[in-house]
């Protein structure tokens, strides 16, 4: 059979860095792949926002996409690809569109997940509409908020339903902050949800199709250091726990790549924000741990290109219910679950493939990110997010955490 060349899009918005290093690390490994036959490469090629034919054909085989979200012209245009030209979306756009931050919580609450005890608010104004009168003299009832606060307990958080980068987020120690932040919540709709404390750690974890990574967060710090630089703090089977949730919720949604974050309490981890299909990717958030997200996005966009991985185009509940409903403890369930996900993500077949076909991916890597490329890539980024006068001290201080990163991975790589 002739040889194929696969197409790879990147759909994406105020990203900087990691496409750069995306583009470039796959331009080094120029990997040729045999499937089938076949010999296949690859090509990577940044997607435009501009008006489209419904009826046009699609030129890619992967669409890595980052703007669903925000640019609802690129939503419609992977939608109408979807549906009509049945290409592979990272992420599934139709229920990253609709699975929000409420949803979410349902359904991990209908999985047994230990979420913390959350409550949603009618919003304290509405934008008006012409039957808004009648509709709110006929149904609306009034309610004490002060008694929902009681319900949840102090300290919480109020927060959108929907999510949004900590957009809106109130800490609420009593009814009086309470009342005070949700008088300035506008037209929101908010979750008022318990605060689970005290913890002693606090984990976000990355997950590319079978892929995880748990990282020690600190929500607290600048958004330069919220992701934690340590090693260590969870044990092997608090590991498999936390992979298997992130797994779990990821494929429940059909979701290719997202982030879980979780509290740990007395020992029990609860997930709080879990519908981060779009998480940070940005090397002035990630820094030491960009590296392992690159890696893990070539392995998995290359892998679903090679295969021609076909989307799910139902999420198909009903295998976890039917755990959800059992006798399993806790643990055994969600243990179930991940095998579900396995089974999705094809994960022995795709670990398969990662061995046999791109085994130098962690060398070509590792030196990547020595070259004066990758670094300007970062002072690109730094540039954009802090002042003139602190671009070259945060350039050096991201660069010197890729470094670090380089030195433990060197050590893994000779191990």
């Amino acid at each position: 059979m002739m040889d194929s060349t696969r197409l790879i899009g990147l759909s994406l918005g105020a990203d900087l860095c990691w496409p750069i290093f995306y583009e470039d690390i796959l331009g080094i490994l120029d990997p040729k792949i045999r499937i089938g036959g076949q010999t296949i490469d690859f090509s990577v090629e940044r997607v435009t926002i501009e008006p489209f034919d419904l009826a046009q054909p699609v030129r890619y085989d992967v669409l890595l996409d980052r703007l669903t979200p925000w640019y609802h012209t690129s939503r419609e245009w992977i939608k109408k690809a979807i549906v009509q030209n049945d290409l592979y979306v990272l992420n599934n756009t139709f229920t990253l569109q609709s699975m929000e931050k409420h949803t979410s919580y349902a359904a991990a609450i209908r999985l047994g997940l230990p979420v913390p005890k959350t409550i949603l608010l009618p919003p304290k104004q509405y934008e008006h509409q012409p039957d808004l009168e009648m509709t709110l003299s006929s149904y609306a009832r009034m309610f004490d908020l002060g008694d929902v606060g009681d319900q949840i307990g102090f300290p919480a958080y109020l927060k959108p339903y929907d999510g949004g980068g900590w957009r809106g987020v109130s800490r609420v120690e009593n009814p009086d902050d309470l009342q005070r932040a949700y008088d300035e919540s506008g037209s929101e709709i908010m979750h008022l949800q318990e605060a689970i404390e005290p913890f002693d750690l606090f984990v976000r974890v990355l997950a590319v199709g079978p892929q995880v990574n748990v990282i020690k967060y600190d929500p607290a710090a600048p958004l330069h250091d919220r992701y934690r630089v340590e090693f260590g703090f969870v044990d092997d089977a608090e590991l498999d726990l936390l992979g298997d949730m992130a797994l779990t919720i990821n494929s429940f949604f059909g979701w290719d790549f997202n982030s879980c974050e979780a509290l740990r309490r007395n020992g029990v981890f609860h997930p709080i924000d879990f519908a981060n299909a779009n998480p940070d990717s940005q090397v002035t958030s990630l820094h030491y741990h960009i590296p392992w997200l690159v890696k893990a996005k070539l392995r998995w966009s290359l892998y679903a290109a090679a295969t021609r991985r076909k989307m799910r185009h139902h999420p198909d509940w009903i295998p976890f219910f039917l755990i959800a409903d059992s006798d399993l403890p806790y643990r055994e369930k969600l243990r179930a679950y991940a095998e579900i996900a396995h089974e999705r993500y094809e994960t022995e077949r795709f670990e398969e493939f990662c061995e046999r076909h791109l085994g130098n991916l962690d060398e070509v890597t590792w030196e990547y990110f020595a070259t004066d490329r990758a670094k300007e890539a970062v002072r690109r980024k730094v540039a954009v997010l802090f002042p003139d006068h602190e671009v070259e001290r945060f350039t050096e201080h991201f660069w010197g955490l890729i470094q670090f990163w380089r030195n433990t991975e060197r050590d893994r790589l000779d191990s």
